[in-house]
């Protein structure tokens, strides 16, 4: 069996962590234990175990791509511990299931015979802890709820008033029981009513436009029924109803209704989706497909499906017009625009260099947040398999699923990283476009979705759509 030796540099001089030390010892177990030692990969004290804050790929990464490689076969990673793996315990445990998600077995110098049971024993103890903390939190937000004490942001029409109770805003008010008028009585669907109440100059709290969706949460909101629901609790009259339980009840059963009535559809995704501007009310225009069926004088039936681009103002709060563009006479159009493109002159720019750092950072930090919810997931299924809710092997199966997808986000914020460094470069980011430009014009008829938009969105800011042509802006 190939052994492959994984270190960390201690953050101090420690007796007997040395790279060196590792090293020795690592030889000494492959020797012991009849390995052929294959590679040896090091990571410094200060590696970010989410993504590496230089160009170069820590050792880490670098034992990620060898795992990869498929003739490899059966190997074996050493490390000096479990803590070894990382920095800190989470990122150990991470990078644990990782390396068993790439099929490879993990062994310790330090003798641990069966780290996972050490893992779950040591998140039981901890999470015990934490639990009986968070239990105290829930039962205070618990009592708060019983006594109909409003916990987050209210809803449309109500403020938080004295005692922590919903109170009418009258302006608001109304609007809410002329929606369930409009829906109800004058029976008009969800699109309408958001046309009618911006044709009517009402604004949202926030002064923007009412749309599809935000009519639906208020028809569907069981708030103005006077009850307060949070946490399971449900505390009925506990603040001025808008709307009587039996007007709430025909509106949900006419949604109901409406939404058993679609038939199930799925949904194909569209190449330039977010791409894609109205240029008479600049908003986003979004893909639509449309069936169309019919009868031919022989009898038969013909049918045909139908994808455009259709103006998203007009499609959620029925203001402007559809200006509807073919999907495929429009994506075509913007391939021809960039296979006449200079990549060096570029075409008119759209922001500035700041703006797509802006925009980077802005997607960094929405992959963070997703690695701390699947760290979470990571602790509770090991809590579970502690408390005997799931066995051993349950919990390899599904955090080495939840380590693997982990895996390529950190992928994702290492490819930032080195977009961050490209953009600083100017030769090396033209020199970027013109290979992104050539991948894509290459392989139009043939890359996957995902990756044709991967590239177009490397290049292009946005399309301006008008009915007499259209206007590419690309990146700066």
């Amino acid at each position: 069996m190939k052994a492959i030796g994984y270190f960390r540099e201690p953050p101090a001089a420690k007796r007997g962590e040395s790279l060196a030390a590792q090293n020795k010892a690592f030889l000494a177990y492959c020797e012991e234990h009849g390995y052929d030692v294959a590679m040896t990969f090091v990571d410094s004290a200060d590696t970010n175990g989410d993504a590496p804050k230089t160009a170069e790929r820590g050792g880490f990464r670098q034992l990620v791509d060898y795992l990869r490689r498929p003739e490899l076969g059966f190997v074996l990673v050493v490390a000096r511990s479990l803590g070894g793996l990382g920095g800190a315990r989470q990122e150990a445990t991470r990078r644990y299931f990782q390396l068993e998600g790439l099929g490879a077995k993990v062994a310790f110098l330090d003798g641990s015979e069966d780290p996972l049971s050490e893992l779950v024993d040591e998140w039981s103890a901890e999470s015990e802890d934490q639990n009986n903390l968070g239990d105290r939190v829930r039962a205070a937000m618990r009592r708060k709820a019983v006594r109909g004490e409003v916990l987050g942001r209210p809803p449309y029409g109500y403020k938080v008033g004295s005692r922590r109770r919903l109170e009418l805003i009258p302006d608001e008010a109304v609007v809410v029981r002329y929606i369930f008028r409009l829906y109800l009585q004058e029976g008009m669907g969800i699109r309408l009513i958001a046309r009618r109440l911006n044709e009517e100059g009402l604004r949202t709290r926030r002064g923007g436009n009412w749309s599809m969706v935000s009519i639906r949460d208020i028809l569907r909101n069981r708030v103005y029924l006077g009850t307060y629901s949070r946490f399971g609790v449900r505390v009925p009259g506990s603040h001025p109803a808008l709307v009587s339980p039996d007007d709430f009840r025909a509106v949900q059963d006419r949604l109901s209704a409406r939404r058993n009535n679609y038939a199930q559809r799925k949904p194909t995704p569209f190449l330039l989706a977010g791409l894609v501007r109205c240029g008479h009310c600049g908003n986003k225009m979004i893909g639509v497909s449309r069936r169309q069926s019919w009868k031919r004088r022989s009898g038969s039936e013909g049918n045909a499906s139908y994808r455009y681009y259709q103006c998203e103002t007009r499609t959620n709060q029925s203001m402007c017009d559809y200006h509807t563009q073919r999907a495929e006479a429009l994506e075509e159009h913007v391939r021809s625009e960039l296979a006449g493109l200079d990549v060096d002159a570029l075409l008119p720019q759209a922001g500035n260099g700041d703006g797509v750092v802006a925009e980077w950072e802005e997607k960094s930090n929405r992959l963070h947040v997703r690695m701390r919810q699947l760290d979470r997931r990571l602790n509770e299924q090991l809590t579970a398999a502690g408390k005997g809710r799931i066995s051993r092997e349950q919990l390899r199966k599904l955090n080495i699923a939840t380590a693997s997808n982990q895996l390529k986000l950190e992928e994702e914020l290492e490819e930032i990283q080195r977009r961050l460094q490209e953009h600083v470069n100017a030769g090396e980011r033209s020199r970027g476009r013109q290979r992104t430009l050539a991948a894509l014009l290459d392989g139009w008829a043939t890359l996957p979705i995902n990756e044709k938009q991967t590239h177009l969105r490397d290049l292009v800011d946005r399309v301006v759509v008008r009915d007499d042509g259209l206007q590419m802006l690309l990146r700066p």
